[in-house]
């Protein structure tokens, strides 16, 4: 069915006043709220059509119209005017932000804290290491005699370190030893090079001193798999809990969004542009009947991550994703700062 400019606007104010009620939405209110006179029953006409297509539905006789997950998609698509934040919304975003940690990962865990409290709906944040990020520099620090942090920079700015305990005390000339060992064999590899078997071989390269470097050769391997592996937080999630249209699959979709393994696979699988995932349109039972809105934020050129919410599929979408967006060049502005500090 074709829609016309009429039927499209139609279908816009039952949107929109239903996202703001959650009530269905009657003739006589969308007739007046037309620019140009129309009757309540040409207006019924058109929401039978709407309906026809599968854009609207009727919960039940003599009662208005609701959108189905198909007339959000249109409304998204094509009718949705976003609404700009005001200095006052950006300031107050910003403000969320003011005190930060300088470790990426809690800057990552505090943004899917304040993105849930913000919109009262569950958050996700995350990184997803591309392809080409390398070892930038292996780092050996010692803190006791037997005991040293070892530290692994990424080509992405990603910094990650693990404490290991040797067989041996350490001293300058031992630190620098492995520090060029190591930065020689590592330095500018693809992170999916550094296996266990690569290591291995770059054990056995030490010749008699194979066994004494093993444990920090698999402190290495454990930062490479940390790093490559990215991170993911969810926040918020009890706050679905409070949305009765969830109804019993409240439960079911908070269990989904705490699978870091799962839901990385969903972010992992959309382009770098801000996403709009309707109820059925992920293919995952337990999305059925929510929304997911997901943001890309960079650190430098790349797209190393994700941040998003997760809610009602009655949602605010024209003031939720501007405000997402907003969002996401914030955290990625910060996480290109903390990781040039580092």
């Amino acid at each position: 069915m074709s829609l016309d400019g009429r039927k499209l606007k139609i279908l816009s104010l039952v949107i929109e006043r239903f996202i703001e009620t959650g009530e269905p939405v009657g003739s006589k209110y969308a007739a007046g709220k037309m620019e140009h006179s129309v009757s309540s029953a040409t207006v019924r006409n058109d929401m039978a059509a709407l309906e026809e297509a599968g854009l609207l539905e009727q919960p039940h006789a003599s009662a208005g119209r609701i959108p189905t997950h198909l007339g959000y998609r249109v409304y998204v698509d094509r009718l949705m005017r976003q609404k700009p934040l005001t200095q006052e919304e950006k300031g107050r975003i910003d403000a969320l932000f003011n005190v930060r940690n300088a470790d990426p990962d809690r800057l990552l865990e505090d943004a899917a804290k304040s993105l849930a409290e913000l919109t009262g709906f569950a958050a996700i944040s995350t990184t997803m290491i591309p392809t080409s990020v390398t070892v930038r520099r292996v780092k050996m620090i010692p803190v006791g005699m037997r005991t040293v942090v070892i530290l692994l920079v990424a080509s992405s700015g990603v910094i990650k370190n693990k404490v290991c305990r040797v067989d041996f005390v350490i001293n300058e000339a031992i630190v620098g030893f492995f520090e060029k060992f190591a930065n020689s064999r590592l330095q500018g590899r693809s992170l999916d090079e550094i296996t266990k078997e690569y290591l291995s071989a770059v054990s056995v390269s030490l010749g008699e001193y194979s066994n004494v470097f093993d444990p920090v050769l698999g402190a290495v391997y454990e930062l490479v798999r940390e790093i490559n592996e990215g991170q993911y937080f969810s926040k918020g999630g009890t706050n679905l809990l409070e949305y009765s249209e969830l109804g019993p699959s409240a439960y079911d979709l908070l269990s989904f969004i705490e699978k870091p393994r799962e839901m990385l696979r969903l972010v992992s699988d959309m382009g770098d542009d801000t996403r709009v995932i309707i109820g059925r349109e992920s293919a995952r039972m337990e999305l059925a009947e929510s929304s997911l809105l997901i943001s890309k934020y960079r650190i430098g050129e790349s797209a190393v991550g994700a941040i998003g919410i997760v809610g009602p599929v009655r949602m605010d979408y024209a003031r939720l994703v501007p405000h997402l967006e907003y969002f996401a060049r914030t955290l990625g502005k910060l996480m290109s700062d903390t990781y040039t500090e580092g």
